[in-house]
């Protein structure tokens, strides 16, 4: 089955961590976003690939070249977001005659499930939510798709569209739809003409997640870093003490009284400790830095981020090169304990998450001593002092 995979969005909602670099190339578990949703594609059956990108076009293509994982692999570059229908446009002036899949490039499938949508096409991934109105509804009799809408204020089921596709090869003459309200060109249109000449087969996912916002990039860790083995191949102290599923990469470096409980990946050129402990589903990228006695739980340092001696990070994102100065210490548990809530475009929105830290963008620096406070997201390059207490989220305009 030819695939495209969309990947040409902003990341608008992913910000501050999309301010500098692109959401495809966002770090899940040591690979980029996009190459998860590439490669379940593949085991999935997969015959070519065709990336359709933007602005990100040059990281991706150096990440991927022209193959991937045995698999042929194109580029479609669209110069101006038009919407999701104008993206696959863009796309499928690359591919052969014949059907053809499209996949969310900043979303996880299980292969399984996308084999099995890949063999009952013309076909839509479905899956069932508790809060429908947030997504696209699949209206569906009989395990057939008969229309699907867009963020309804009265959802017609607790089915959602997760993004996965099959379309008919007669779909291509219908993806210069007319512009949404948005003034975008919506592929859900296109989905509601082919469901109305052709038989559309829901099929239900049995894994899927939406990785659209920051706590969503800590769900896409979990995940995958859940499926590693463990492995030892960097240079670990014999008083170092390493419980479960942890990977150390070639080039790491954990020292003496270190910790760590998997599922945790330590990546080359990373240094641990010593007396650090390291917890939960965490990513420490490469070349990052973690302190004498500093405690990392359930978080994604990405390349090059440095935490300082005495210092507590949880349930965090830190973006590339960010520094916290020694004693820095997050916060990640509201005292009533609701779900703690994030900045997302502007407004406080849920993470549904009880447990849930801060967001850094590239560059950012912490004072000795700082304090953040849970959901705090600081804005690319942002600076704090020697011990300011942050309660307010730092963005730019």
């Amino acid at each position: 089955m030819q695939t495209l995979i969309l990947a040409a969005g902003q990341g608008t909602r992913m910000r501050p961590l999309t301010e500098r670099w692109p959401k495809p190339m966002l770090p899940v578990a040591g690979r980029p976003l996009v190459a998860h949703t590439a490669a379940a594609a593949v085991q999935a059956g997969a015959s070519r690939l065709v990336f359709v990108v933007g602005y990100e076009a040059e990281a991706v293509r150096a990440r991927f070249g022209t193959e991937f994982e045995g698999v042929p692999v194109d580029y479609a570059v669209q110069d101006v977001q038009r919407g999701t229908a104008d993206a696959v446009r863009v796309g499928a002036a690359e591919l052969d005659d014949g059907p053809f899949a499209v996949l969310n490039g900043d979303n996880l499938y299980d292969p399984e499930s996308l084999a099995d949508l890949f063999d009952r096409g013309p076909s839509v991934g479905s899956y069932r939510v508790a809060n429908p109105s947030a997504y696209g509804v699949l209206d569906v009799t009989e395990g057939r798709v008969t229309d699907v809408v867009e963020k309804p204020e009265t959802p017609p089921s607790e089915v959602i569209n997760t993004g996965a596709y099959v379309f008919p090869a007669a779909a291509r003459e219908w993806l210069d739809v007319e512009s949404s309200d948005r003034g975008e060109r919506e592929l859900t249109d296109v989905l509601g003409r082919v469901c109305r000449e052709r038989t559309v087969t829901a099929v239900t996912l049995d894994r899927w997640l939406d990785v659209g916002r920051p706590w969503e990039l800590l769900a896409a860790n979990e995940w995958k870093l859940g499926e590693c083995s463990r492995r030892i191949q960097g240079e670990v102290h014999e008083d170092a003490d390493l419980r479960g599923g942890v990977v150390v990469e070639s080039g790491a470096t954990v020292d003496s009284g270190v910790v760590i409980e998997g599922p945790a990946l330590v990546q080359d050129g990373a240094t641990v400790g010593p007396n650090a402990y390291v917890r939960g589903a965490t990513l420490l990228g490469p070349e990052t830095t973690v302190g004498h006695a500093v405690e990392v739980k359930n978080s994604v340092l990405m390349r090059g981020a440095t935490v300082g001696h005495l210092s507590y990070v949880g349930d965090s994102i830190l973006g590339r090169d960010v520094n916290f100065g020694a004693g820095t210490t997050v916060a990640n548990l509201r005292h009533d304990e609701a779900p703690v809530t994030c900045e997302v475009k502007g407004e406080r929105v849920s993470t549904g998450r009880r447990k849930f830290g801060v967001v850094c963008g590239d560059d950012v620096k912490t004072g000795i001593d700082t304090s953040l406070n849970a959901g705090v997201s600081l804005a690319a390059g942002a600076t704090t002092a020697p011990n300011e207490t942050v309660v307010d989220s730092v963005t730019r305009d």
